[in-house]
């Protein structure tokens, strides 16, 4: 299959003036050589096309694939990893990873939990702060956490997150707010192990790949998975594969927060325990980082012996069987076949 690659290069982005930070969630040429790699090693030809300006352009000369890999993340707004699905949608060439609908949703963190919750899963209590306003009455129990409400690669998650009093919650909001440009995202604090859950497939096909418990040293940033912790995790954080009653708890509800969001192919769930050691959602990555080394599912994998190549080849799989092989797609075409033809009977 001839199967384009859409991306945000960071390099591209850093030479446009936007910051390290702002372009932390972008890719780099070497994870887009990873990925170019793996199609090859399964027989597909890749093609490069770039960001979302790349792929409207070739769109414009009539060019075309059997299938998109994409990870492109996009710079603006709530929508802004939905823009290139969306596009692919309209075109109707067939991508990994979720749909737009899906992919807004998840990036919009609150928006994600109340998903979750009216589903009946367990996540913390929270508010969202739009203004220093919002903060009056805001009725959860201390400690609490706040970051930005669509951030990724824990941009806005430092050492001020994990907050004791309503003055502290006041200075980081405006802080977050000033900073970001966005809503924060205020989270009654849980003190139990984090862990990251990794997920493959789509529907009832997706599966648990392995459940990984996130260490971070508490002498950096209070110890807070954050942004400057993630960029210089060899000397700040441990990863450690988990397993007994709590990973099996946490990789449960990490399932079913997947399918009740309705996500797909490959991506990450992070979870963290309560004071009961009871597992809650924090929030979900359906469009995961796929550095070959630095990047949180490959490193899941490869402590349960899964290779970069066959974690891409499980993703393009997965795309493959729902767009090409859907069996529920089929038996419900059969059952219309077989009432239209006793309905003319």
């Amino acid at each position: 299959m001839r199967i384009g690659i859409t991306y945000d290069l960071k390099e591209a982005w850093l030479s446009s003036g936007y910051s390290l930070e702002e372009t932390a969630e972008f890719d780099s040429l070497e994870t887009v050589q990873a990925i170019e790699n793996a199609l090859r090693s399964m027989g597909h030809q890749p093609v490069r096309i770039g960001g979302l300006d790349d792929l409207m352009t070739a769109l414009c000369r009539g060019r075309s694939w059997d299938m998109v890999f994409n990870i492109a993340e996009g710079m603006h707004g709530f929508g802004r990893e939905s823009a290139i699905p969306a596009i692919l949608d309209a075109r109707q060439i067939p991508y990994t990873f979720s749909d737009p609908l899906v992919l807004a949703v998840s990036l919009h963190k609150a928006t994600a939990k109340r998903v979750v919750r009216d589903c009946g899963l367990k996540t913390p209590r929270f508010i969202v702060v739009e203004t220093p306003l919002d903060l009056e009455n805001a009725g959860l129990n201390y400690p609490v956490f706040a970051k930005p409400i669509a951030e990724g690669t824990g941009k806005g998650v430092d050492g001020q997150s994990f907050i004791k009093t309503p003055e502290e919650l006041e200075a980081t909001c405006r802080v977050l707010l000033a900073k970001h440009r966005q809503p924060v995202l205020v989270e009654e604090f849980l003190p139990g192990r984090e862990f990251t859950v990794g997920i493959v497939g789509t529907g009832r096909n997706a599966r648990v790949v392995g459940v990984m418990e996130v260490l971070v040293d508490s002498a950096y940033e209070g110890g807070n998975y954050g942004y400057e912790n993630k960029a210089k995790y060899e000397d700040r954080v441990s990863y450690v594969l988990a397993s007994g009653d709590e990973a099996e708890a946490s990789a449960q509800l990490a399932l079913d927060s997947w399918l009740a969001l309705g996500c797909r192919d490959g991506g990450r769930v992070d979870v963290r325990m309560d004071s009961s050691d009871r597992p809650a959602f924090i929030e979900v990555n359906p469009l995961p980082g796929l550095h070959p080394v630095d990047s949180d599912l490959p490193i899941l994998c490869g402590l349960i012996g899964v290779s970069y190549d066959s974690l891409i080849e499980q993703i393009v799989n997965s795309a493959l069987d729902r767009v090409l092989d859907d069996p529920e797609v089929a038996l419900l075409l059969e059952e219309l076949s077989a009432f239209e033809s006793e309905n003319v009977a």
